[in-house]
């Protein structure tokens, strides 16, 4: 649009209408009234300031595009850390059940030792402990593997702060206002 004002803008008007002293007269043929007006805009002439516009609006539209691939580049950035969380969050879960299903028939071999008369009592308790010990290690990879997802999903599809603040808002003043 800028570059347009490089250009002469001619406009063309027109009126047409009618005019009388009386009522009477007001559709009769010499109340009858007609204009036509040419326009020419000649801001065109002043081409350093029709330039300089032009260039402010290159500028405006580089800075734009440049938000713009920031924006993107972030977004993706944010999607491949969450990615990566997410499957390293899998990972370890896999790890972790597997020390936990051995854990579980440790304890339970020392159990059955135990009932034999093998072991003492200490050595079961131990192996209950460790068991113990993977199964909440498990569990608490099991809650990173889902945070890691909620974020994987979040930066995704985005915008769920936005939508989560609102209903915690409503109900906090919802709350102040029954008090």
């Amino acid at each position: 649009m800028a570059t347009a004002d490089l250009y002469p803008r001619f406009t063309l008007s027109g009126l047409l209408g009618t005019q009388a002293a009386s009522t009477g007269d007001l559709f009769s043929r010499d109340s009858e009234t007609r204009l036509v007006a040419l326009g020419v805009d000649w801001s065109f002439l002043d081409s350093g300031r029709v330039r300089a516009r032009m260039a402010a609006a290159d500028a405006d539209a580089e800075a734009n595009l440049a938000r713009y691939e920031q924006t993107v580049l972030l977004a993706l950035e944010e999607a491949e850390t969450a990615l990566a969380r997410y499957a390293q969050a899998l990972r370890e879960r896999e790890h972790l059940e597997a020390a936990a299903e051995a854990s579980a028939e440790a304890a339970r071999q020392a159990r059955v030792r135990f009932e034999v008369g093998v072991i003492d009592f200490l050595e079961v308790i131990d192996a209950e402990r460790s068991r113990l010990d993977a199964e909440d290690g498990l569990a608490q990879s099991n809650v990173r593997a889902a945070t890691a997802l909620v974020g994987l999903y979040r930066a995704l599809a985005g915008g769920w702060k936005e939508r989560m603040d609102e209903p915690r808002q409503a109900s906090v003043e919802s709350a102040l206002t029954s008090t």
